[in-house]
Parts: structure tokens; sequence; C-alpha cells
């Protein structure tokens, strides 16, 4: 084949499930086929890091070319380093994988992405804060396409009623790469015959966005907060309570944890959750920057720990009615259509103990042969259809365990941890303000549930058995910052 001969278009789109990767895909070869193009389509599904994140991989080739030269070209499947036209990536970490593949190159291809973030399990189980810096991966993105359009697709496409692939295929077609109308790519739409209007309408959006120039390779803005305020009498004298007592710089952060802790519990646990905190306070004269700094870090801290992560708050948020309205936006859900969510559980022996009376809970897992013969009983692999009576009811029931959640064996046991915590806090605050903080900040390691929980539990102990040692030296708070920082990047292994 010599230089000016017609080369295949190739495109890839990185989408995960319920962003319309597979219909985008549809649409861009149906585009290409009305267009007089030959056109390949493939997929293959993530199943390592993202499971559920599917690469899409087009190639399309002149179909007169074809004819002139009296055979069909031979397509590729998969996408070749430094040889991709096109990149569409509905969530901008995506975009950045296909970065890190070799799939975007400064003399050829260009970029049309999403600025939203859809965490990954890789960001959600590291201890402390391990999202991703959407900076970082916009500033690869420029540095390393020949053209870039990205902005906060998901924003238009809920703003349309549409999912993420019209709005995508807007982008695409005013970024000009492939060599079609408006006007075809919009027929396609047509042609579908699925949610036609509205994804028409997200098309238009995305087009819009990105001709305006909305399509600035900026972060997205973190969203709004809207603070409720208390229906119950109890409830507005516990935000009273924190008027009146804390600082103003403090106040906003007090009042989400004690929010946090009323959702997770009751207007009591609230309550006592102030209760832990006024001690606190007292020793707190605002530092010398003047904001309050340990204050406010035992607050976030100590609403996370009250609020830990068992088998009832975990029910509870799965059989949320927000968290169904969610899942049928995510999947575009028509008026009348049902959608049947199933959750895979997989409960232990531990998780059954913590929701027990502690006197039984303490008996099941102080003896290791009653603790082996329930586990093998229930620690199996169990799919809950939430969607369907039965299996909500189920959940609804495991629930319910939270009005039973004080007298349990996990209750007692974080009790302990967290008395045990605060009480560090309030020795070290009377003479080191710096260490307090970091102390406070300790509880960061801790998140999650099952393994997860473990791992983050023994990371924190570890770092309280060293703290006698660290406070001999001259800089303690740097030296335990460190050393935190230190162990959410390379956690403990188990035992």
């Amino acid at each position: 084949m010599t230089e000016a001969s017609p080369r295949a278009l190739t495109i890839v789109i990185s989408a995960m499930g319920g962003q319309g990767g597979g219909v985008l895909s549809r649409w861009i070869v149906d585009v290409a086929e009305q267009g007089g193009y030959l056109a390949q389509a493939t997929s293959v599904p993530g199943v390592a890091q993202r499971t559920g994140a599917t690469i899409y991989y087009i190639e399309l080739f002149p179909k007169a070319a074809a004819e002139a030269a009296g055979k069909d070209p031979v397509l590729a499947l998969m996408p070749i380093p430094g040889q991709v036209d096109l990149v569409i990536a509905a969530e901008l970490v995506e975009a950045g994988r296909a970065v890190l593949r070799g799939l975007i190159t400064p003399d050829r291809t260009t970029v049309v992405a999403s600025s939203h973030r859809e965490y990954s399990v890789a960001e959600k189980v590291v201890s402390g804060d391990g999202i991703a810096d959407s900076s970082k991966i916009l500033e690869a993105l420029e540095n390393s396409a020949k053209q870039c359009a990205t902005f906060d697709m998901s924003h238009h496409a809920a703003a349309t009623g549409s999912v993420i692939s019209s709005v995508l295929l807007g982008a695409v077609a005013s970024a000009g790469r492939l060599p079609f109308e408006r006007d075809d790519f919009e027929a396609a739409i047509q042609r579908s015959g699925v949610a036609v209007e509205r994804s028409r309408a997200g098309f238009a959006a995305g087009f819009s966005a990105a001709v305006s120039g909305a399509g600035e390779s900026v972060a997205p803005p973190p969203p709004a907060v809207e603070r409720p305020v208390p229906a119950s009498a109890r409830g507005r004298a516990v935000l009273e309570r924190i008027n009146e007592t804390f600082p103003e710089v403090a106040r906003p952060l007090v009042a989400e944890g004690a929010r946090r802790v009323a959702d997770y519990q009751d207007l009591r646990y609230a309550e006592a959750y102030l209760d832990h905190l006024e001690p606190i306070l007292a020793l707190d004269d605002g530092g010398a920057d003047g904001v309050y700094r340990l204050t406010t870090e035992t607050a976030r801290h100590l609403a996370l720990w009250m609020s830990y992560e068992d088998a009832a708050r975990v029910a509870d948020l799965k059989i949320r009615s927000e968290r169904f309205e969610r899942m049928r936006e995510e999947v575009a859900a028509e008026s009348g259509q049902f959608v049947y969510p199933v959750e895979f559980m997989h409960p232990s022996v531990q998780e059954l103990s913590d929701a027990l009376p502690a006197p039984i809970g303490r008996f099941i897992m102080e003896r290791v042969g009653v603790r082996t013969a329930i586990d093998k009983l229930i620690n199996r692999g169990r799919q809950v259809a939430t969607g369907k009576l039965r299996g909500f009811l189920l959940l609804s029931c495991v629930a319910g365990l939270r009005r039973l959640r004080r007298p349990s064996y996990r209750y007692a046991r974080e009790g302990r941890l967290i008395a045990a915590w605060l009480g560090r806090i309030a020795e070290i605050g009377s003479s080191d303000y710096d260490l307090a903080v970091e102390v406070a900040r300790c509880q960061r390691l801790i998140k999650g549930y099952g393994a997860t929980h473990a791992q983050g539990m023994r990371s924190f102990h570890q770092l309280m058995e060293a703290l006698p040692a660290l406070r001999a030296s001259d800089d303690a708070a740097t030296a335990l910052h460190r050393l935190s920082e230190e162990t959410m990047a390379n956690p403990p292994r188990a035992a």
C-alpha cells in the first residue's frame, strides 16, 4: 500500500456499564455505513482493575476505495498503540487509561471525554483518600492528544434526561474528526428508534457545549452541599446546641457529622457525638492559625468512626429509595419499565457475631470450634434481588437490626476503641496541639467493612503502638504524619 492509499479510520470507545457504549458504537457504525464506509466493530469487556468497563473498537474504510482495489480491506480487531484516530471516553479515568496504553498520540489522536468521575474499586479501598487527581489526568490528555475536548457530559445527560452516550456523540460530531455532518449523526439516532427524543436532546447539548467552548479541559467543580433543616424539635435542638457551643469555623463540619450519625442511628446518637466533641473543644484554643483544627479534624473522623459500616448499615443503604432512583437514571429506564438490581452478598461469621448481643457475639468469636462451624454454615456467596419482594424484605430485616445495634458485640467493641482514641487526643492535646491533630487524623486509616476494615484497623493499631516512641522525637507531629502516609501507601498484610 502506497502513502497515498487510503487507510482505515480507527476509533476507540471506553465506557462502563449503563453508559451506553454499545449504543454509541452502533450509532457510529450506522453513520459510517450510510456514509459510504465499510465498518467493523468489536468489544472487549473489562475483567481486571475496572470490571464492567468495556473497550469498543471500530475501524472504518471507504467503500469506494475497496471497490477500486477489487478486494475487501483487512480490518483489525483490537486497537494498536500509536494508530488510533479518535478516543471517546465516557469517564475521565478511562481516558487516562487510554493514555497509559499508548492509544493517544499527539500526531494523530483526537480525544472526546467526559471530565466527571466514577470512582474505581482501587480508589475506594485505599486507606485515606485514594481518589485519582483529575487535574493530572486532564494535563496528561492535553499533552498527549492532538486535539482534546473534555467537559462534564454527565451533567448534560442528566439535564436532558438522556444517557451520556448521546452527549458523547454530539461532542464527536462537533469535533469534526469523522467525515460526516451533524445531520448524519442525528439521522442515525432517529433510525435507532430507541429513546429518540431524549437522545437527540443529549446530542444537541453535547454538540452545543463543544462548539461554545464549554468543552475546555477543566475539572468539574465539587457539587454544592444542601444542608436540610431538621424537621423535629429534638433535631433543631441539636443544631441550636452546635451553633451555641462551637466556633463558627467548625459549625458546618460538626453539623454534618451530627446529621450523619443521626441518619446512621438516631438523634440520641447525635447528642452522644456532641458529648464526645465538647471536651476536645475545651482543649482547643484555635491553634496558631485560629481555625480550630483539633476540633474540626476530631469532628470529621469521629463522625466517620461512629457510623462504621456493619451489616445493618450496608443493607440500609442498599434499599434506600434514592438508590433505586439513581439506578433507574443510570440505566435510563423508561416509565413503566422494571429494574431488578441484584446484590452480591458474602456474609461471614464475624459480621453475624457483630450483630448479636455482646455476650453471644463474644462467645462465638472466642471459641474456635463454634466460630468455624458457623462460618462453614453461612460463609458463601449469595445473590439478593432487591428489585423483588423477597430480596427487598430480606435486606429490610437486616437493616432493621440498627434498632438492636447498641447492645451488640460490634457496638461495644467500637465504643471502647473510640473512647481510647479520644482519650489519647485529649491527653496529647494539652501539651502538643499539632500531634493531637495528627492522632485525630489517624482514624482515616479505618474504612469500609470486611477485609478492608480489618486491614485499616491493623494499620491504625500499629500507629497507636508507635505513638509513645514518636512522642520522644523532636517533631512528633511530622513523624506521625509521615508514618501515616507510608502506612496508607503500604498497608500491613494479614497475618
